[in-house]
């Protein structure tokens, strides 16, 4: 067994594919390739596998995720006609020219994360997506100063913090309503708490908070817009992205319609919950233009 292998748990079924992480004597930490899960395990419940296999539990994620990607492409479509059609009414009251263009303008999107892999991961979606954002690799312990640091800078209107989590197995008997006996929901609750500092209100600045089993009504009592995990199941690596493009994709008239989000993520309802919140996507005119087209007389001395 080497670092980088990909490998299967065969106490589990082999629902679920990891990359080796670490090494540590008779035990390997495993990185869930699709699912926000870090864990360790015995070496000798470990198969080494050539290849991502096509679990059921894969295949499912991969379905979803597609399904997912093509309803917030639609979702942006219908967003646009509308924009067009209100523009149109609201044109032909006050004018006889042809029908206006117009400019989109999506919320901006910082995205901290704890696993490299899946900041490139989620990166590259937000960019097939259009959405505009930037994106930080950043340990979850350090997320809460980070933001500290970068809000004022970067002045996003929607914040993802995520990365990994869990229920710690070594609690026994475990207590879900105790923060101590999660991996980094602390650290997440931290982050936010700076968030909301930066901006109180929950449609000035939408969140997207935690990971898998992550404790999800101290999330949100903290001020998450959104947050994993209600049921305490492993969320796919690209949840919190599809939450925070619904947001950027939804007008600011308009709230998010969370049935979308809880019933077109991957996790679902039971990975995945939130508040009433108000979208960031916004409309302007005239059209913006080729500025290499315009013809300009300079004005100024």
């Amino acid at each position: 067994m080497n670092i980088g292998d990909l490998v299967v748990r065969k106490s589990y079924g082999g629902d679920v594919t990891f990359r080796v992480e670490g090494l540590e004597k008779d035990k390997a930490v495993i990185k869930g390739t699709e699912f926000r899960l870090l864990a360790d395990s015995p070496l000798n419940d470990l198969i080494r596998v050539p290849y991502e296999p096509e679990t059921n539990k894969t295949r499912l994620a991969h379905i979803k995720a597609n399904e997912s990607y093509s309803l917030l492409q639609k979702h942006r479509l219908e967003q646009a006609q509308r924009n067009q059609a209100g523009l149109v009414d609201e044109w032909s009251k006050n004018t006889q020219t042809e029908s206006p263009s117009f400019f989109e303008m999506p919320g901006k999107v910082l995205h901290l994360d704890g696993d490299p892999n899946y900041l490139k991961k989620s990166m590259a979606l937000y960019e097939r997506l259009r959405v505009p954002a930037e994106g930080h690799y950043v340990h979850e312990a350090s997320m809460a100063d980070t933001l500290y640091r970068l809000l004022p800078r970067s002045r996003p209107d929607i914040v993802v913090i995520t990365g990994h989590d869990g229920v710690l197995k070594g609690r026994q008997p475990y207590d879900l309503y105790n923060i101590n006996h999660y991996k980094n929901s602390s650290n997440f609750i931290a982050a936010v708490q700076v968030a909301r500092q930066y901006e109180w209100h929950l449609d000035a600045l939408t969140i997207v908070a935690g990971a898998c089993q992550s404790h999800f009504e101290a999330l949100i009592r903290a001020g998450a817009n959104f947050a994993s995990s209600p049921s305490r199941v492993l969320i796919h690596a690209l949840d919190p992205v599809y939450v925070a493009a619904k947001a950027a994709f939804t007008s600011v008239k308009d709230t998010i319609n969370i049935n979308d989000i809880i019933h077109h993520t991957i996790s679902g309802s039971d990975g995945v919950g939130g508040l009433e919140s108000r979208g960031s996507y916004r409309i302007g005119l005239p059209p913006l233009q080729d500025l290499s087209t315009l013809k300009v007389t300079p004005a100024a001395i």
